[in-house]
């Protein structure tokens, strides 16, 4: 059906929801999915189809990047017709007030990266998260009882840098956090006409040095994953 993804016609739900990594994706489908069948091993980046609470979901592997995660979207939305991916996956927090396992829905992926530019000749340095996914993942929280943060957040291309400042970008639109592949996925929605979200879970806090540890991290997530499937179910 695609290049880089070699599930057949119709074993790709409409609601994807998109972690970083194919072991993660591996976990929810083990632990949250019924009936969960591997639909994707192509480069060892798993794609899982099951149901939850009765509705057909994906759950499938990004990589790590806004290359890697424009790759995979654009094929979800394009060649299998995928309504809404729900990135779901870690950040580093600005700022000390925002905490480990605090949880961020984005509302705009702030980025220097040239992917929406080169790619569809978009020019803005911010875009939002695209259909009613924001706002279902919103609502889906008030009913789960869960607080969250909504903001914007800097998707960025560099992982280590000589400047160890915060980027000129992140204070002139006040992003809570960093990650690295939102950016790409919005772009991707915008120009297909889809749907894209992106919620975040605080695993590092950037000035005080404070992390999770990678035992507690699996555990950490179980909100984050638990609101995106909640919110998947009112999408489908």
């Amino acid at each position: 059906m695609s290049i880089h993804i070699n599930a057949k016609a119709g074993e790709i739900a409409p609601i994807v929801l998109m972690p970083g990594d194919p072991l993660r994706a591996k976990y929810i489908a083990d632990n949250w999915l019924e009936n969960p069948q591997l639909v994707n091993t192509t480069r060892n980046v798993y794609f899982y189809t099951g149901t939850y609470k009765g509705v057909r979901i994906t759950v499938g592997a990004s990589g790590m990047g806004c290359p890697s995660i424009g790759i995979y979207s654009y094929e979800l939305y394009a060649s299998y017709d995928v309504k809404c991916i729900i990135r779901i996956g870690t950040a580093g927090s600005y700022h000390p007030g925002i905490k480990l396992y605090d949880v961020i829905n984005v509302s705009e992926s702030c980025s220097e990266s040239s992917y929406a530019k080169f790619a569809f000749e978009f020019e803005e340095e911010c875009l939002p998260s695209q259909g009613a996914a924001a706002a279902i993942i919103n609502a889906t929280a008030l009913e789960q009882n869960r607080t969250i943060l909504t903001g914007a957040i800097h998707s960025s291309d560099i992982f280590y840098r000589k400047n160890q400042n915060n980027p000129a970008i992140v204070a002139e639109y006040n992003c809570m956090a960093v990650e690295m592949e939102s950016f790409a996925l919005f772009a991707n929605a915008r120009y297909l006409g889809k749907e894209a979200a992106c919620i975040l879970t605080i695993s590092d806090v950037i000035p005080t040095h404070e992390s999770i540890s990678a035992d507690a991290r699996e555990k950490s997530l179980v909100p984050m994953i638990e609101l995106a499937l909640g919110a998947a179910i009112k999408m489908a």
